[in-house]
């Protein structure tokens, strides 16, 4: 019973993992294309454009959601340590 609990609390934190991520990612993926096409369209070839803004774009994306991704975190971090409570009182 205790790993099929362990191996729940790991596909929840790699599912957890994934949806976290998934917000910087696909921001870095949206711009990387507009800026790709930029380029492509006016053949300028500046390699740190493309790095430059997706950075600041990335960035702001995790300041904007920091507070629900920490929270998303918290959350998960104390239903673990509840579930460690509860199979220690076992």
């Amino acid at each position: 019973m205790f790993q099929t609990q362990l191996v729940q609390l790991a596909y929840q934190a790699l599912l957890m993992i994934l949806l976290l991520s998934a917000p910087p990612v696909l921001i870095s993926l949206v711009f990387g294309l507009v800026v790709a096409i930029f380029q492509a369209a006016t053949q300028i070839q500046e390699q740190t454009l493309a790095s430059t803004i997706k950075l600041v774009a990335v960035t702001l994306v995790l300041m904007l959601m920091g507070g629900w991704l920490g929270g998303q975190i918290l959350n998960f971090s104390a239903q673990i340590f509840e579930h460690f409570y509860l199979w220690g009182q076992r």
